[in-house]
């Protein structure tokens, strides 16, 4: 069976639905078309009971309770609840947030809306890997310290920091920990309560499930995190998000979830053997290929790598085939280098030679093979057309005692 073309490699932006997740979604989508706020008749009835189904699914996969699930158009959102709500209600305590150099600029930019109101923000470094340690979290806290907010998985290159011990260090020093779980959720094991997390942001297009939708995790004991809300009309969702809730995309994530739960094991093991086998495959066939990321505490599906002497975007141009990404897909119109690879310490001229690969569950190894030709070819044009390259060439390649 011939390949379908081009060739997605770019889990990382979104998935597609998967098609027991529609199965689920499509009688919300017809028939059973309920308000779930509506609570004088069996159409309302339903809708809520459906609603709360969801709840437990996507509280299992995070090993929370249900309750402590609160609907949201999204992570980004989930995001600006979590760290806005958190300073807004927690401001007498202190004025002062932690956060990361790497985080998505769903994180990023909270905290710098925070900054510009007076609050005092600590943006953390990173290791070469891209990876925290939990003692800076420890040296950063102070007296004032509201809130830590620091993603489980990284959307470019996939390093996984330690959250156990930062949820950990958190809890000793009485800080709230909020953790963004977007890339995380559905490809490695999170647990809200052996990780000592306090609120989690996660997205259901990221899983399987539909755009659109997406929940916070919010502690309701040990200790009960409140936020003040940031979307006022209704009280929906316990007063902490109003708005008529998404029937259908909540209904599809809970599915997606339950099937992560079910199947996250075997996912994780077969993508990464296929990562495994790109990157291998690269690097057999090209030189000047450095991996960006740490090695080994990554995510299983996620492949970031800089090609020394090839402009980025040039490349992407030239693997018209694949469908793959130079860094985040929310900052993808930017043409600075990606703040990420930056934060690394990457030189910009490979910052800028980067590409992301993200494998999903429909990914195939006769995909990675297709995938390997095509950047083979598009490297080594570029690379040909490319004075740096010759001349790089040229000083590996000495001439010998008889001269040229």
């Amino acid at each position: 069976m011939p390949l379908k073309l081009p060739i997605y490699l770019d889990y990382n932006a979104t998935t597609p639905i998967d098609p027991r997740v529609l199965e689920a979604m499509m009688p919300c989508l017809t028939g059973d078309f309920g308000n779930a706020a509506s609570k004088s008749h069996a159409f309302g009835w339903k809708a809520e009971a459906a609603v709360e189904t969801a709840r437990e699914q996507v509280a299992g996969l995070l090993g929370a309770a249900p309750r402590e699930i609160v609907w949201t158009s999204g992570a980004t959102e989930s995001n600006n609840l979590a760290i806005r709500g958190a300073a807004e209600m927690y401001h007498q305590k202190g004025r002062h947030v932690i956060t990361c150099l790497t985080e998505h600029r769903a994180v990023l930019d909270p905290c710098r809306h925070l900054e510009a109101g007076g609050w005092r923000v600590t943006f953390l470094g990173v290791d070469a890997f891209g990876r925290l340690d939990a003692r800076q979290i420890d040296d950063a806290i102070t007296d004032e310290t509201v809130l830590v907010s620091i993603m489980a998985a990284n959307n470019e290159i996939g390093t996984i920091h330690p959250v156990a011990e930062i949820g950990a260090v958190c809890k000793a020093r009485g800080v709230l920990f909020h953790c963004d779980a977007t890339q995380a959720v559905g490809k490695i094991p999170l647990d809200v309560e052996a990780m000592g997390i306090d609120l989690l942001s996660a997205s259901a297009h990221k899983i399987y499930g539909p755009k659109g939708v997406g929940c916070l995790y919010v502690r309701r004991r040990g200790p009960r995190v409140r936020l003040t809300c940031q979307m006022h009309g209704g009280g929906h969702e316990r007063g902490l998000r109003s708005g008529t809730l998404n029937v259908p995309g909540i209904v599809g994530f809970g599915a997606a979830a339950e099937m992560g739960r079910g199947e996250m094991t075997g996912d994780a093991e077969r993508l990464a053997a296929l990562r495994d086998r790109l990157h291998a495959g690269i690097t057999d066939r090209l030189e000047d290929v450095p991996l960006n990321g740490h090695p080994t505490e990554r995510l299983p599906n996620t492949l970031n790598l800089s090609f020394a002497y090839v402009e980025g975007e040039a490349l992407m141009m030239k693997l018209r085939n694949l469908a793959v990404s130079s860094g985040s897909a929310c900052t993808s119109e930017s043409r600075d280098p990606s703040h990420v690879l930056t934060a690394l310490n990457v030189p910009e001229r490979l910052a800028n030679s980067s590409l992301r690969f993200s494998l999903g569950r429909p990914t195939t190894a006769e995909e990675i093979d297709f995938a390997l030709d095509e950047i083979e070819r598009g490297v080594t044009e570029l690379r040909e057309l490319s004075p740096l390259y010759e001349l790089a060439r040229q000083a590996n390649d000495p001439p010998g005692p008889e001269g040229p």
